[in-house]
């Protein structure tokens, strides 16, 4: 609705003004009170600002443009300019319909179709276990690229293993633990145990990054933080080996994009908008860090993505111009997209708390999962912006109520369940979906118990209002990347819910066609918040 707004706006104004200017930028918005309707813009004041005209008057000739537009709404303006359209009982009726009828299809998008999008997220090194940002990060990317695949982009998650660079040599010292040791922990003592007979510093290191990957990181991303990849690119087996390196340096030499200077090789980043050009081979021949980048930028290019996406961590920022660089340089014509996670804080009572039973100042991901729950562990970090300093309310994510979002957000799915087997035929061999749509009395065939008109109560159109909501917050994050407001969104939507219900008796049987009604918008409901929670990546329980 949103954008059929913004098109129908421009239209609009168009129509009224064939004169030659730049229109000004059109945004369509919530009002924070619905009293002031559904959809809000100021489009009249900036307008009037740029015209120099009456922005009331600019808004009544839009206002009378619109309404010949057949868009179902009402039209209002306001002072100072403010046009609000307000959706009418009809549309939001039939929208309990469609989801009913489109069950977890509802907000399925095309935006991004024929789009095919590497999402890359948590890569950390094989050097030791994943920490909270690590944590974070994922449960970012695992929600994004989820949120991106309802919008119809071709998704492909990745974890990319450096596991041929400096730090495979870090390990093997640390490992056999001589002067140039630098990790530290249970993990290495139990590695130093395995592999203390072996003399070469590489082939350690190289052992014991695999058996990090594979007995740590692998287990606590499936496991624990509960995050399927589908694609592991190792530097070594995947880019080293296959010559992608050696091929992304002959191509940026052809295109004559490197120089010899002080005995070393450059490259040009500066033609592309990097502050400085960066040395790929040193003196003593030993190839930097960037030639990596390149020939995993080269890999992407090949497997023919248009839009690639990279969550870092905190510590990486300074990387960003070096890798838009070396991408552009390299040929890459689509979309780049950085998101940067900052730093997470674990806080009790106002005061940093340290869990860690493990050597170190690190508190690693797994045990903060065994210590709350994933759920709990992966809505809080959802519910902040990746690029803010986060305080991690260990106390609060410790309760075991309503108190906590994602406990709260849960019961109102576990009793939007509850009234649905209450309402039905004990349909118990049928699979749930089906078997609790059958309950809702979502029965075409009986009129009386799809009458979805008696939908009138203020409570149950302000509920429809929020479900009509969904597939607009998909489509805006898939070009925003704001998934931190899909859990604000949640919680709104089970506000509403319990709202609705405290003042709205559902099972009614001197009334059973609201009865009827009523539960087609509670299945709605169900059908909406287990798809939005599934979307964040946590359960939608039926009982609690």
């Amino acid at each position: 609705m949103k954008k059929e707004l913004e098109k129908s706006i421009k239209k609009a104004i168009v129509d009224l003004y064939e004169a030659d200017f730049d229109l000004p930028e059109i945004t369509v918005d919530y009002p924070q009170n619905e009293k002031f309707g559904d959809y809000s813009t100021n489009v009249a004041m900036v307008l009037g600002k740029k015209l120099g005209k009456n922005p009331m008057k600019l808004a009544e000739a839009l206002r009378f443009n619109l309404s010949t537009l057949r868009l179902n709404l009402r039209v209002e303006v306001v002072v100072p300019g403010y046009i609000n359209f307000h959706l009418s009982p009809k549309y939001l009726q039939e929208k309990v319909a469609e989801i009913n009828k489109l069950g977890e299809k509802f907000g399925n998008g095309k935006i991004g179709a024929g789009v095919k999008v590497n999402n890359e997220f948590i890569s950390a090194n094989p050097t030791g276990p994943l920490h909270l940002g690590n944590g974070r990060g994922g449960f970012y990317g695992d929600t994004l690229g989820k949120v991106l695949k309802k919008a119809g982009f071709e998704v492909v998650n990745e974890y990319y293993i450096n596991d041929a660079g400096e730090q495979v040599m870090k390990l093997g010292h640390s490992v056999l633990k001589d002067s140039e040791a630098v990790y530290a922990g249970e993990y290495i003592d139990e590695l130093n145990k395995k592999f203390r007979n072996i003399s070469d510093i590489k082939d350690a290191g190289e052992k014991s990054a695999k058996i990090i990957l594979d007995e740590i990181i692998k287990k606590t991303i499936s496991e624990k933080m509960q995050i399927e990849f589908d694609s592991w690119i190792s530097e070594k087996n995947d880019l080293e080996d296959t010559g992608y390196k050696d091929k992304a340096l002959d191509i940026l030499k052809n295109k004559k994009l490197t120089y010899e200077k002080e005995g070393a090789t450059w490259l040009k980043t500066i033609d592309f908008g990097d502050d400085k050009d960066r040395v790929i081979i040193k003196t003593d021949g030993q190839r930097t860090y960037i030639v990596s980048d390149c020939g995993y930028i080269l890999n992407k290019i090949e497997r023919g993505f248009g839009k690639i996406i990279e969550i870092w961590g905190a510590d990486h920022h300074g990387y960003i111009s070096r890798f838009k660089s070396a991408a552009e340089a390299l040929g890459f014509k689509g979309e780049l997209k950085f998101i940067i996670v900052q730093l997470v804080r674990l806080v009790k009572d106002g005061k940093e708390v340290r869990m860690s039973k493990r050597a170190g100042n690190v508190v690693y991901i797994d045990e903060l999962i065994d210590k709350v729950g994933h759920d709990v562990t992966r809505f809080f970090f959802l519910m902040y912006s990746p690029d803010t300093h986060m305080n991690f309310d260990l106390g609060l994510a410790e309760e075991r109520s309503e108190k906590n979002p994602v406990y709260y957000v849960q019961y109102a799915h576990a009793r939007i369940s509850s009234i649905l087997r209450k309402s039905g035929k004990g349909l118990t061999s049928l699979p749930e979906t089906l078997r609790i749509s059958k309950q809702a009395g979502l029965d075409r065939n009986d009129p009386k118990r799809s009458n979805l008109e008696l939908l009138t109560h203020e409570k149950e159109l302000s509920l429809i209002k929020e479900l009509n909501k969904f597939p607009e917050l998909v489509s805006e994050i898939s070009e925003s990347y704001e998934v931190h407001k899909l859990p604000h969104y949640a919680i709104k939507l089970a506000d509403k819910f319990h709202s609705f219900y405290a003042e709205c008796r559902v099972i009614d049987e001197e009334n059973p066609e609201l009865s009827g009604a009523r539960l087609n918008l509670v299945n709605a409901v169900r059908i909406v918040l287990a798809e939005a929670l599934r979307l964040i990546g946590v359960a939608s329980p039926n009982k609690m």
